[in-house]
This record gives C-alpha cells, structure tokens and sequence, in this order.
C-alpha cells in the first residue's frame, strides 16, 4: 500500500503537475488511510487490490465519530477515490471500492465578506512610515484588489507584475495560470512597496525572485500572511472571524453588489465552475433589490 501510495503521488507531481500543497493534502489523507487499516488489521499493511467497500464504509463511520467536518470527509473521500481511479489504470485494483460510497452532506455556510467602510479600515491599518507597514498594505490592497488567494499572493514573482498595465499573471489551483486586473490603489501600494523592499543574499535571481518577503529577504508562507491580518484584526477591532480568503469572498460580494455579472466575476475568481461562484449572489440582496426597482416598471 505505501508503495501504491508513493507510486501515485509521483503521478501527481510529474504528470499531473499538481501543487506541493495538493501532494501534500493527498499524502496526508491517504497516510490516514493506511494507518486506520494497518492498526484494524491487527498490524498487517494491506494490498490495495484487497482493500473492500466495507473497510472504507468503517473507516468513513471513524472519521465521523472523531468529529471531523463533512467537508473534510468528503476531501478525503475524493482522494481514495483517485487513488482506485489510478490503481485501476495501473493494474492494482480491478474495480473502485471508493466509488460506491456517497459524500456527506455538507452545510451550506455563506461567505464571510467585509462591508466596504470595514475593509477600508482594514487597509489603512498598516503604518505608512515602516518597511514592514508599507509590505502588509501592498499584501492587503492586491489580495482584495485582485481577488487573490493567499497562495496566489505568496506565489507572486516579480516578473508576474504588469504594473504599468495594472495586470498580474497568477497561478491558482493546479497551476493553472490566469491574467488579473489590479487597481491604482493596489499598483500604488505595490510600487512603494517594491521601492524599499530589501534584496537579500539567499533570494533566487530573475524570474523567481518573490514580490513578498520577510524581514530575511525570503517569501512569504501563507501562514505569515494570516498572522499579519490577525494583527490588524486586533488593532482595528474588526471581526475576527476574517481571514485571508475573506478578501477574496468580500471582492467578488462587492463586484456583484455594484452591477457587475457573475460569469465575469467568476472569470475574475479563476473559478472552474460556475456553480462555485453563485454562492456569492446569496450575499447581494441589497444590490439585488436596487436593480429590481430601478429596472421594473411596477417596482414603484
């Protein structure tokens, strides 16, 4: 089975070219897997081609009674379910025994967004007169600017900038890269930025060399970034139930709030599906109600 599970993430990395954090995340589960089935097997490792619809069945009713969130069932499910998939074209398996088994139910929560008077607060928080304070407000300005991920941002290189043209070339999930627009407050604040950002001796050269960096001239992790946004948080007493992503949630909320049509903001988003971008129009009434009555002739 560790062999299988070595074989596959290969698979993922070379020909998939999938993201460190995508073979991380399918490492994990399946080493989850593997443990729950060595430790009920009395401490026999098992071949994939032996593991059954049962055992899954057993090993799903665990995660359940351990508390974990449906949404991280469902992940891990989707992981067993490419693993067979892959066993199968390789000859280990004859047939998915992950196949047959359903995702759980998983709650539908709507977005945590900020409103424009809070997440300009927010943006102002960084001071203007420190290096550090002039990096955290070009990190917050272009993550809502551009409705970035946070990996997206820590991903950012300094050849991905177009700031004359206001345009960023991000790479998203499964490095699938697109072109964002960024506005003048956020190529602003990037410009200041990048005109006091120190070079450090161990930053790669060319290409490579990160927009956002540490007081050690090295990039950025996400971590770093959450960390940053949970001080301001604390500074400006907004809600800390806001993180990163939350940036992102609230400028998709206020391009659909203002008029804008969700098919572009999904282009804008990097969506794949559509269906992932109509969460947002949950969130809009307001913007919603305006267009009614400024487009119904017996609205009023």
């Amino acid at each position: 089975m560790r062999t299988a599970v070595g074989r596959f993430l290969q698979y993922l990395n070379v020909e998939r070219n999938a993201s460190e954090l995508t073979v991380k995340s399918y490492r994990e589960d399946l080493t989850a897997l593997t443990d729950y089935l060595t430790e009920a097997r009395g401490g026999a490792c098992p071949k994939p081609g032996e593991i059954t619809v049962l055992e899954l069945r057993g090993y799903l009713a665990a995660l359940h009674e351990a508390g974990y969130a449906a949404t991280t069932i469902a992940r891990r499910l989707a992981s067993l379910r490419s693993f067979f998939r892959f066993g199968q074209r390789e000859g280990w398996v004859e047939t998915n025994p992950a196949k047959p088994l359903r995702n759980p139910r998983k709650p539908r929560n709507l977005p945590h967004f900020l409103s424009s008077e809070d997440l300009s607060q927010l943006l102002h928080a960084p001071p203007a007169n420190t290096t550090m304070g002039l990096r955290d407000r070009a990190m917050l300005e272009t993550m809502y600017s551009a409705g970035l991920r946070v990996s997206e941002l820590v991903g950012l290189n300094q050849s991905d900038l177009d700031l004359a043209g206001g345009i960023l070339r991000v790479r998203g999930k499964g490095r699938k890269e697109r072109l964002a627009p960024v506005g003048s407050y956020a190529v602003r604040a990037l410009r200041r930025w990048l005109s006091v950002r120190q070079v450090s001796s161990r930053e790669p050269a060319g290409d490579a060399s990160p927009v956002f960096v540490n007081r050690f001239g090295r990039r950025l992790t996400t971590r770093s970034v959450a960390r940053m946004l949970e001080k301001y948080l604390r500074q400006t007493g907004l809600d800390r139930r806001t993180t990163p992503h939350s940036l992102r949630h609230s400028f998709a909320t206020h391009l659909l709030d203002r008029g804008a049509d969700i098919r572009s903001v999904q282009e804008l988003l990097g969506h794949k599906s559509l269906v992932t971008t109509q969460i947002y129009t949950h969130v809009s009434t307001a913007g919603l109600r305006e267009i009614y009555e400024r487009a119904h002739p017996r609205a009023k």
